[in-house]
């Protein structure tokens, strides 16, 4: 970023898995990670933010550890310390919230009897300071927004929604259930693949397995496109009552022939975004995060520059927010 001259107003750091040789235990004392990465973000003028992804431990999509007190115990330790090490930083920061549980979790409860996220047991209460939050899915929400504001008062954050079935209605009235109106702003996962990736005749592991089409319309007159992205998340956004952060957005660069090569891989996103920005702020997104969800994926070192290029287009003339 340095060498580019990108001066990102947000610098995103994963914290993975709960257990040994996890997170906490990167550095030294334990949880000393988030202050390194706080210090590297303060070093290029940005907000430090942490996506906590301790749920897919034991394998994407398993979500029966939210019953096991051993694993939760440990979960909770973890998220706990978090928060209190952002608390001791005393600054601004951002947390995102569990990406891509939330839609299996809202897979789960659909699928049980009764079709409410609120009656899918999981382990909460043995957490003294979520003691009185009910053991469910729910609750893990409500408790994670409690420690948040018990330990790190300066940090905001948010749950992201998964709309895999494009329902943004029932999801949204689904993060309602769970509590996610009480953060204080909705995540939007924009993608977490460069488009070129999965269209390549013999995709790496990260990229098999997924259904297209999967570059987007810049023009919005076939799906899928922009605006109807926009559209879903908006509805979403609307229901739960907060601002949108879009994260994990590929860096790929615009191509009409698919696919592409190892970090190589073309993509729209950032040509569109960062060229029509007052169509985020017009429906109250305050920030879009730009990274790469796999080491295969085009990233700021291999994108010929793109992304240094129009961020600074854009900071020449930011759009307005709402």
């Amino acid at each position: 970023m340095e060498s580019q001259g990108i001066n990102p107003d947000i610098f995103d750091s994963y914290l993975v898995g709960v257990g040994s040789g996890q997170w906490p235990y990167w550095n030294s004392p334990a949880g000393a990670f988030i202050t390194v990465a706080a210090a590297q973000a303060e070093s290029v003028g940005a907000v430090p933010m942490f996506t906590l992804y301790q749920m897919a431990t034991n394998g994407d999509g398993n979500i029966s550890d939210i019953t096991d007190s051993s694993f939760m115990s440990a979960y909770w330790s973890q998220a706990k310390l978090m928060y209190q090490v952002l608390g001791s930083y005393g600054k601004p920061a951002l947390v995102n919230l569990e990406p891509d549980f939330w839609g299996y979790v809202e897979a789960a409860a659909y699928n049980a009897p009764d079709g409410n996220p609120a009656n899918l047991p999981a382990v909460v209460s043995i957490e003294p300071e979520c003691a009185r939050l009910p053991n469910t899915a729910a609750g893990i929400a409500q408790c994670l927004i409690t420690l948040a504001r018990t330990y790190a008062p300066n940090a905001k954050i948010g749950f992201p929604a998964s709309l895999w079935t494009n329902q943004p209605v029932t999801t949204g009235n689904y993060m309602v259930a769970l509590g996610a109106g009480k953060a204080d702003f909705s995540v939007a996962q924009t993608s977490d693949r460069d488009a070129g990736c999965p269209e390549v005749s013999s995709p790496p592991p990260e990229c098999q397995g997924r259904v297209g089409p999967f570059y987007w319309d810049e023009t919005n007159q076939t799906s899928p496109n922009f605006v109807e992205n926009i559209d879903q998340f908006q509805t979403v956004a609307t229901i739960e009552n907060l601002p949108i952060l879009y994260w994990q957005t590929p860096l790929g660069v615009p191509s009409s022939t698919p696919g592409g090569y190892n970090q190589h891989y073309r993509d729209d996103h950032v040509d569109y975004m960062l060229k029509n920005p007052t169509q985020y702020t017009a429906i109250n997104t305050f920030a879009i995060v730009f990274g790469a969800g796999a080491g295969s994926q085009t990233n700021i070192s291999t994108d010929e520059g793109e992304f240094a290029n129009l961020f600074q287009a854009y900071l020449d003339h930011p759009a307005p927010l709402r």
